[in-house]
């Protein structure tokens, strides 16, 4: 720890306080405090929109040893409201580094507290559930009263407020589809790896409707990750019954799997503490074969709930069984709750984008046919 380095503390809505020091910015800030596992990867722990309202807890013991840099960005910034770490490094060393968490953590705004048992905290999330906190360096700040804000706090308009407002195009160099990437708060290497697949990508904001997507001419739609309760987005959901009505190849990641299985009839239930880290394990019940994945959410969508006529579940996580992926037979759609983009590890899942490809190959095919 720096010398003189300021106090803060993190207050518990169960009235449970941590004391420990203050970096990144001063100041008090609440949310749904979450911990996620992932050994590397801090930086798009840090961008991912996913954490919006959100107070992040990582679980391994030393943050920001390889400091930050301006290319690993998943978006234009940081969108949740308090980071708690173990140790951060005051002495990072990488060749790609241009600053250090803390800078970063003041440039955007980001209160953090660092010199906690985060261990003892992961406990208590993965016994308790999930609960709202508060991470200050306000001495003089009254419990009760911060006890009475972080109770009331709850993470609302989360899509509408990490979602794109205008349309932004993005070329591939050699292109053979066009993809509209519905944006939910989607990662940016969501992007990357379909431009780099060969596809033209026109990032839409998240009320885009069918008759829009019409006129926009695709030959595929991405339905991106996102924050926030699921059912919450009513009109993203009312929209995409018409949008499967397009006949278009539909792939959807994480959030976009859960409002599509709403849009279809299905239900989604809060988890106790989710999935959050680059380690969860994936079965592919086709392939009966088990993939380590990526995974940032809180939400799950029940899988007795998904109609029979409409889908089946094509993926299940190995260790609690819950639904990770559904395939449509009704219209040409695939969904999976863990992210195939993801850079924290292995890229066995990213077959799917091939399957996404593969899928617009063959709607073109027929189109021509016809």
């Amino acid at each position: 720890m720096l010398k003189n380095q300021k106090k803060a503390r993190l207050i518990l809505a169960d009235g449970t306080v941590y004391h420990g020091y203050s970096f990144g910015a001063e100041g008090s800030a609440v949310g749904e405090v979450v911990f996620t596992t992932g050994e590397v990867g801090y930086q798009e722990t840090l961008t991912d929109p996913s954490f919006y309202g959100q107070l992040v807890v990582q679980t391994f013991p030393l943050i920001g040893n390889y400091g930050v840099n301006g290319e690993d960005f998943e978006s234009d910034g940081v969108h949740f409201r308090g980071y708690i770490v173990r140790e951060w490094c005051e002495t990072p060393s990488n060749f790609r580094m241009t600053g250090n968490l803390d800078e970063f953590l003041k440039k955007y705004q980001v209160v953090g507290i660092c010199g906690i048992d985060t261990r003892a905290l992961t406990r208590k999330i993965r016994e308790v559930g999930v609960m709202n906190g508060m991470v200050t360096t306000d001495d003089a700040l009254d419990l009760d009263k911060a006890l009475e804000e972080l109770r009331a706090f709850a993470i609302v308009d989360a899509v509408r407020s990490v979602s794109v407002t205008q349309r932004q195009f993005f070329p591939a160099e050699n292109p053979r589809f066009h993809v509209a990437l519905m944006d939910f708060g989607y990662k940016y290497n969501i992007r990357r790896r379909l431009t780099g697949l060969g596809c033209d990508v026109t990032v839409v904001p998240a009320l885009t409707t069918a008759q829009e997507l019409r006129e926009l001419g695709v030959d595929g739609i991405m339905l991106s990750n996102g924050p926030g309760d699921p059912a919450e987005n009513v009109q993203v959901i009312e929209n995409l019954k018409e949008i499967v009505k397009l006949g278009i190849p539909i792939f959807g990641i994480c959030l976009g799997h859960q409002l599509m299985a709403l849009a279809m009839g299905a239900t989604t239930s809060k988890m106790k503490y989710g999935h959050r880290g680059g380690n969860q394990p994936v079965t592919d019940l086709e392939q009966k074969r088990t993939y380590i994945t990526s995974q940032n959410h809180g939400f799950a969508v029940d899988a007795s709930t998904i109609p029979a006529k409409i889908g089946h579940v094509s993926h299940v996580n190995a260790n609690d069984k819950s639904c990770e992926g559904v395939r449509y037979t009704a219209f040409p759609c695939f969904t999976v709750q863990f992210h195939p983009e993801a850079c924290s590890g292995p890229h066995d899942t990213g077959y799917l984008f091939g399957e996404f490809i593969d899928l617009m190959a063959a709607s073109k095919e027929d189109a021509t046919c016809r």
